[in-house]
């Protein structure tokens, strides 16, 4: 069975109930960022999607654009600060997210959206995960996350299209704030 209309009603109802609850959180964040690395307060990357059709995920912005004597970007571990650092281990750098939810560009549950350049990459079995919208949290995510090889997540994303069902998105967004909760690092959101 594939993703319907009921798994849109259910993102947009727990998007419409967070939102008002983590808009103070996500305020305090922004404006933590505005005094530690300025603007802008959102990271923004052209990401696939549904059929891979790209779209530009947020996220908060956690590493500075510093750069060298010749002009080019330090490395990231230059530039990650110590409120990214907490942003990235807590996942609340994912918050703006959300906002790709409403939208319609990515769901609360599916296969993470990775980088465009990696579109090609895909064997035609791993491209199946474009076959339903990305998510902010996903099977993989809740089954290991960094700990996976790529090709563990990626069948772990195609049996999350093959199995779909309103009831594993619930199982999926209980056990990631369970580990969220923990702050079990190899299963907290994103990346």
């Amino acid at each position: 069975m594939k993703p319907s209309r009921a798994k849109r009603i259910l993102d947009i109802t727990l998007t419409a109930l967070a939102l008002p609850l983590l808009a103070p959180l996500m305020g305090a964040i922004a404006l933590a960022i505005y005094v530690t690395m300025g603007r802008p307060i959102t990271f923004r990357q052209e990401r696939p999607g549904l059929h891979g059709r790209p779209f530009i995920l947020l996220k908060f912005r956690t590493m500075t654009d510093a750069r060298d004597a010749a002009g080019n970007l330090l490395p990231d571990g230059e530039r990650l600060l110590p409120l990214g650092r907490f942003l990235r281990s807590t996942s609340l750098d994912e918050l703006p997210e959300l906002l790709n939810v409403l939208r319609g560009e990515m769901s609360l549950v599916g296969p993470r959206p990775l980088l465009m350049r990696y579109l090609d990459r895909y064997t035609p079995a791993q491209a199946r995960r474009h076959e339903v919208k990305p998510g902010i949290t996903g099977w993989a995510q809740v089954n290991g996350r960094n700990a996976l090889t790529w090709e563990e997540r990626f069948a772990l994303d195609v049996w999350y299209v093959d199995h779909w069902s309103l009831g594993l998105d619930l199982r999926i967004l209980v056990l990631t704030a369970w580990k969220v909760l923990k702050r079990e690092a190899s299963a907290t959101l994103g990346r």
